[in-house]
């Protein structure tokens, strides 16, 4: 008898440690995938193998998850709100910090287009920010869309007004789990309130200006960011963006909503 208890409670004991670090090993849960259209695969914990995405599959902090060819997929954040990729895109799930009434997100892609439709509830704070090759782009609820590339990327406002700065600007601070974006020489950037600069119609002169510090960008409004942080912000021409195939389906899918 003595035996045998102590038989199970060797067997709880290891259940326990297992199952300890499997919590360990996974990151904060950032959300489900809600729509996984084409070829869609996901990467746990950003090694190992790829394995296909299936509709309600739960992302962590860490995940990356890509597109190939006409493919695109949905992710539904904890606590709501989506964000959507296109189309050979690569998306980055950093971190994610969820509240009663405070939830920020933060993701990089590395290449491809991304949507993001984050709208907060009454007295709610969403933030969500998405670093690119070049830009950092940060939203208080709202709509946006950004496409990634090596040498220059775009951030166009649908909805809201959206924060951006050059990412040479914007350090990661690793010391912190949520790993905040943090903007050289300043305090700690936790997508809060910023200093709104009003935004001219246009740079005078295309990439004649580098970009030094956050500037919010309001609806209407893109802004294309290089390397060597030089911009040129204007207004897109929003019926001829409408035609995009990318941005069709997006608005279809939030008007569902």
């Amino acid at each position: 008898m003595v035996k045998q208890t102590v038989l199970l409670l060797s067997f709880i004991a290891t259940v326990l440690i297992v199952i300890l670090s499997a919590n360990q090993s996974t990151g904060k849960n950032f959300g489900k995938i809600s729509l996984p259209l084409g070829k869609v695969e996901v990467q746990s914990g950003g090694a190992g193998d790829w394995a296909k995405a299936k509709p309600n599959l739960p992302v962590n902090e860490g995940d990356i998850i890509r597109t190939l060819a006409k493919s695109r997929c949905e992710i539904t954040l904890v606590g709501g709100g989506k964000v959507r990729i296109g189309e050979n895109a690569e998306l980055v799930l950093n971190t994610a910090s969820v509240k009663p009434m405070e939830k920020n997100f933060n993701a990089s892609l590395k290449k491809g287009n991304i949507w993001v439709s984050a709208k907060a509830a009454f007295g709610e704070k969403k933030n969500v920010s998405v670093r690119t090759p070049t830009a950092v782009a940060a939203i208080r609820g709202t709509k946006y869309r950004a496409k990634a590339g090596e040498d220059e990327s775009e951030v166009l406002v649908y909805e809201g007004k959206v924060d951006v700065n050059a990412a040479k600007n914007v350090i990661e601070d690793r010391q912190e789990k949520r790993k905040s974006f943090v903007p050289e020489g300043q305090p700690k950037f936790t997508l809060g309130p910023v200093t709104e600069i009003k935004a001219p119609t246009q740079v005078s002169g295309p990439y004649e200006v580098t970009l030094e510090e956050w500037i919010t960008l309001a609806e209407g409004m893109q802004i294309n960011v290089r390397k060597d942080g030089k911009y040129h912000m204007f207004e897109f021409d929003q019926g001829k963006d409408a035609d995009l195939d990318f941005v069709k389906w997006n608005k279809e899918l939030d008007s569902k909503e």
